[in-house]
């Protein structure tokens, strides 16, 4: 547990104590720091780090062994650091404490809190889910399908207090056709979307080998080989160099390589914080350039109340007929903007504009056709949500997609009202409305779902209905379909869930289809291996 520090003040009777704590948890918002206990902390006390004049923390909220606190001075505050907050305790009826205990030396102390910050720089976490699922469908034409697919995750974060920690999601499916499948696949596929090691050089400098993507670089996607990062206060550097995942089975491929790096800057303050990172890749195909390019991620939150997320990628090279040249093009952007005007009412807006990416040497033979089918389907995107009372919620959405040549647009309604106790029969209710219309098709959706608990904490139902109305235009017809189904799921441990899903699909002129579905699935993780805690 953290140190409890006394020393004792150097005239009266009065103590001053102090007391130490770690730094546990922090995000774009808030600091959290755990003590022994917070008894002797008030909300609004400020914190401070080993050897700085001024407090770097301000309580806004307590638990028992926890406070939460916003970041003054622009401190750098790192997760595992050692904050303290000193405070008198002039009780003259509380006993005598033996001097050997409030009487040190404040070099001892230091030392004290040097050696418990090591020990609390590591501390060993493993979360994880094993599942396991089954999907069939039964159609009336005897072309039913059955397929198995197995799901394993793992969180690992300091493995037996060390440095390393390890991360992975790996997923294996298992196809059983018919022998009279007119369309074969694949019976077995085995992919792995992330594996990778983690080693703590520092606090601030961190190695990671394997494949991983880089939450400061989502857009790059998954990266087999060396990933580094150093942090320089509130700045931060990055390197990348390994391959991409193979473009048709997402297994590993040695021709594509890839290599480049990344900087950015984290703001943290009271009223501000933001991410900004801008970077440069070169990606290859068996030592040739595939593609060269630029990109840009920035995510902020203003004053708790507005939130901007912005992406963008600028291609820097092409190459046509053995032509090269280096150019910027403006390939793939995304902005979002979202307020929120109460805790009930909240507005967002987005816009995309994403051109079809073009890798000159895996796509050699068809690079002219795809440049001249390159034009940017863009997408607008508007969404407000509404909470009128504690149990009620509602919200609808406009999006709309389109380009210059008209193709691939699409106008999308969406409506949506949920309550989560329903007065007299209990349960959660929830009511959609979607309407989409394109080129070629109109399809109008209304769906209600009821949830509820039949077992408290033990056994849920979900059950619901779904009519779909598809109008097609180009051939002056139209498929109306109504979907029944519900779902069990079953606790039997609070690690241990059992699933079951069943639904009948009613389409107009046919046999009804059936699907069902099953999964088990197990979740696990070790208590906090620590000899402070």
């Amino acid at each position: 547990m953290p140190l409890m520090l006394l020393c004792p003040k150097l005239f009266g009777q009065d103590k001053d104590i102090l007391i130490t704590g770690k730094v546990s948890f922090v995000n774009s918002k808030n600091i959290y720091v755990k003590f022994e206990n917070t008894k002797n902390i008030n909300i609004g006390d400020t914190l401070k780090f080993l050897n700085q004049e001024k407090p770097c923390l301000l309580v806004q909220n307590k638990s028992s062994k926890s406070v939460i606190c916003i970041s003054l001075f622009n401190c750098e505050i790192e997760k595992g650091a050692i904050v303290y907050h000193n405070y008198t305790n002039n009780d003259s009826k509380k006993e005598e404490i033996d001097k050997k205990t409030i009487i040190i030396e404040n070099k001892k102390i230091i030392k004290n809190i040097e050696k418990s910050e090591k020990e609390l720089d590591a501390i060993e976490r493993i979360r994880g889910k094993l599942s396991v699922a089954s999907y069939s469908d039964f159609k009336p034409s005897n072309n039913n399908s059955h397929r198995m697919m197995y799901r394993f995750s793992i969180n690992a974060q300091n493995i037996d207090n060390s440095k390393i920690s390890l991360e992975t999601y790996l997923n294996y499916r298992q196809y059983f056709q018919s022998k009279d499948s007119a369309v074969r696949q694949r019976e077995n596929v085995f992919n792995i979307y992330n594996l990778a090691l983690k080693y703590d050089i520092t606090p601030t400098f961190l190695l990671t080998v394997g494949r991983k993507i880089n939450n400061k670089t989502s857009s790059l996607g998954a990266i087999d080989g060396l990933q580094a990062e150093k942090f320089f206060g509130n700045s931060y550097v990055g390197i990348i160099a390994g391959f991409r995942p193979d473009i048709n089975d997402y297994n590993f491929n040695s021709d594509l390589l890839e290599y480049g790096g990344y900087f950015g800057r984290i703001t943290n303050n009271q009223n501000f914080q933001s991410q900004t990172t801008l970077g440069i890749l070169q990606q290859t195909n068996k030592g040739l350039i595939d593609r060269r390019y630029a990109y840009f991620q920035h995510s902020s939150a203003v004053l708790k109340k507005l939130f901007l997320f912005s992406s963008m990628e600028f291609d820097l090279y092409n190459k046509v007929d053995t032509l090269t040249s280096n150019t910027i093009d403006l390939t793939n952007l995304y902005a979002s903007a979202k307020y929120k005007f109460s805790r009930k009412l909240d507005l967002m807006v987005s816009y995309d504009s994403r051109k079809r990416i073009l890798y000159y040497e895996t796509f050699q033979t068809e690079i002219e056709r795809l440049l001249n089918d390159n034009e940017a389907r863009q997408g607008l995107r508007l969404r407000l949500n509404l909470k009128p009372t504690k149990f009620l919620y509602a919200g609808a959405s406009y999006s709309k997609r389109f380009q210059s040549s008209t193709q691939n647009k699409s106008n999308n309604i969406n409506a949506y009202m949920s309550s989560s106790k329903i007065p007299g029969i209990g349960g959660r209710l929830s009511i959609n409305f979607n309407k989409n219309t394109s080129n070629y098709l109109e399809s109008t959706i209304i769906s209600i779902r009821h949830s509820r608990e039949l077992i408290l904490n033990k056994l849920s139902a979900d059950f619901y209905f779904r009519m779909v109305d598809y109008d097609y235009f180009n051939e002056n017809s139209t498929n109306k379909q109504n979907y029944y189904g519900s779902s069990l799921s079953l606790r039997i441990s609070k690690s241990l869930k059992f699933n079951l899903f069943g639904e009948m699909s009613v389409i107009s002129g046919e046999k009804n289809n059936y699907r069902i579905n099953t999964s088990i699935s197990k979740r696990f993780k070790n208590k906090r291996k620590t000899k402070i805690f």
